[in-house]
């Protein structure tokens, strides 16, 4: 019974440890007011992109021959595009194209760089040498270019743009995640966990990613913003989004054939992409500070 009430009391203990460091982390991103500001930003672009079948003023494809190439105004407070569609519609379905493959890019690349980086890291040796030669040559080519290479093997399209950008960030999740096992790995609480027979899944499941997960949360923040960028590169040249769906960087492509005459097709878009982008990387500036173990309150 006693063991059993030392048991609860240190889950209780943990519980309130846990809960004290992520109040810290909350409390030390709110003073930073860049990093509140970007993350009200993301907050109502996310909810565009989750409402934008609501919210869109029109149906994204619906086509107005009669007033194409339409200056903002109260109707349309983006214009319309060549074929008369409104450009504010389509900025906010486009919305959730843009941050889906933002963010399940970076899902993707996190897990396998994550797990590659903790098994060269841990193990070491040939298996490190072999991991790190592997992605020494991935690392070698530009993202861009990687990405537009295997979306050209591919082929165009929303899901194959994911794969492509997923692979051109997959290196500097391992390599981040093996620098961060290497601080870790002599630590007194693995070997305490080696001697008790913990297995080697155990070890890196539950002491060593817990404790290297900082610096790679700051990554993916950072990484979201870079494959929104990529994206839109990729839309520009034909092999991401393809028409009739809507995507940030699709638009600026369909927009600049006419940007001397009809300048908000691109600016509109472009705005976008900025403040998007400007987000993301207020708040993981401000996620680094507040994971950082040196700062003090």
């Amino acid at each position: 019974m006693s063991e059993q009430n030392a048991t609860m009391s240190a889950a209780r203990h943990t519980g309130r440890k846990r809960e004290s460091m992520l109040r810290i982390t909350m409390r030390r991103l709110c003073k930073s007011k860049t990093a509140v500001a970007g993350l009200v930003i993301l907050l109502v672009l996310i909810l565009i992109g989750l409402l934008s079948s609501i919210l869109a003023p029109y149906p994204f494809e619906q086509t107005d021959l009669y007033n194409t190439f339409g200056t903002p105004s109260r109707a349309h407070p983006f214009g319309t595009d060549e074929l008369g569609r409104d450009i504010l519609s389509r900025l906010m379905v486009g919305t959730k194209y843009s941050l889906r493959i933002g963010l399940l890019s970076v899902l993707y690349s996190s897990v396998i760089g994550i797990t590659l980086g903790c098994i060269s890291g841990y193990y070491g040796g040939k298996v490190d040498g072999f991991l790190m030669r592997v992605m020494d040559v991935f690392s070698a080519i530009p993202a861009l270019v990687l990405a537009i290479a295997v979306c050209a093997v591919l082929g165009p399209g929303i899901n194959n743009c994911i794969i492509s950008i997923a692979i051109s960030g997959t290196p500097s999740f391992v390599r981040m995640a093996r620098a961060s096992v290497l601080n870790v790995r002599r630590m007194e609480y693995l070997e305490a966990a080696t001697s008790i027979n913990c297995n080697t899944a155990q070890i890196i499941a539950k002491h060593i990613l817990p404790n290297i997960l900082a610096p790679l949360i700051v990554l993916m923040t950072m990484s979201v913003a870079n494959n929104i960028l990529t994206a839109s590169q990729l839309s520009f040249i034909g092999l991401g989004v393809q028409p009739p769906n809507p995507e940030w960087g699709a638009m600026l492509s369909a927009g600049r054939n006419y940007i001397r005459n009809y300048p908000h097709m691109v600016l509109f878009p472009g705005i976008t992409i900025m403040l998007a982008v400007l987000s993301l990387n207020m708040v993981g500036d401000g996620l680094r500070d507040a994971l950082d173990p040196k700062l003090k309150d």
